[in-house]
């Protein structure tokens, strides 16, 4: 265990000494800023609603993040290891191979946690300046949080599984984005398939993360995105493994 948290803290530690993690988290402040900036405009100061982070999600810019941010956070988790030239020193350290899947998982994860840190701040502000001690539901924003918790573990798995697959940073944050472009494209059969009654129409509005974390954001927490978010990301997890374990078979 104690190798798993060295190997976290080396990972999550890596994105704070260079320039990567602090452009990363620029971008990231300026689009949930901005985003924010846009819907106090786009109200013009009149009431809302819905919760102000059922708006946020409904924008471009929260997608932005998740789909684009998340494969720039793991493309250099195993591919930077294996161009540089110390994966093999990695992996003939006493720790096992699952170790280092999830300590890159986690340390990955923990980063992505920290980008959303100031959506907390922004909602903090509405509610300042509002006056309206409602606009900051602690149940909402928890539910809200644990709805990219879950979003970014799936994420956060998929990019974790492209680095391990290739040596090219670049390789593995495209293949990284068009996984995560598919999954995200699968909500949009929802609307085709709405009108419709049976299993096919039932098995897509389970996939449809659009649909759950809209649930999330309005303060609702069903068991069941849970249990999907879940099992996908320890299915990318378990690939991940299978992947970095290959190499003693070659």
């Amino acid at each position: 265990m104690r190798a798993y948290w060295t190997l976290v803290r080396r990972e999550l530690g890596s994105f704070f000494v260079s320039w990567t993690g602090y452009i990363i988290i620029a971008a990231v402040v300026f689009l949930l800023g901005f985003s924010f900036a846009s819907l106090l405009n786009g109200l013009n100061a009149q009431a809302t609603p819905v919760p102000v982070t059922q708006l946020f999600y409904e924008t471009l810019y929260f997608w932005l993040v998740l789909l684009v941010v998340t494969p720039l956070i793991t493309m250099r988790s195993f591919a930077m290891e294996k161009s540089t030239g110390t994966y093999e020193t990695l992996m003939t350290t006493p720790v096992g191979d699952a170790q280092v899947v999830l300590a890159k998982f986690t340390g990955a994860l923990a980063f992505y946690l920290v980008l959303w840190l100031p959506l907390l701040g922004c909602v903090l502000i509405v509610r300042y300046y509002s006056n309206d001690h409602t606009a900051f539901d602690p149940g909402t924003v928890g539910s809200t949080y644990l709805g990219i918790f879950l979003l970014g573990c799936v994420y956060m798995s998929v990019g974790i599984l492209a680095s391990a697959l290739t040596r090219s940073q670049i390789i593995a944050a495209m293949f990284s984005f068009a996984v995560g472009i598919g999954l995200f494209m699968l909500s949009f059969l929802t609307t085709a398939v709405g009108s419709q009654s049976g299993w096919a129409a039932k098995t897509v509005s389970y996939l449809s993360l659009m649909e759950h974390m809209r649930d999330f954001a309005h303060g609702v927490v069903d068991s069941r995105p849970v249990a999907l978010t879940l099992t996908l990301t320890v299915f990318f997890l378990f690939l991940s493994w299978k992947s970095v374990e290959s190499r003693r078979w070659k």
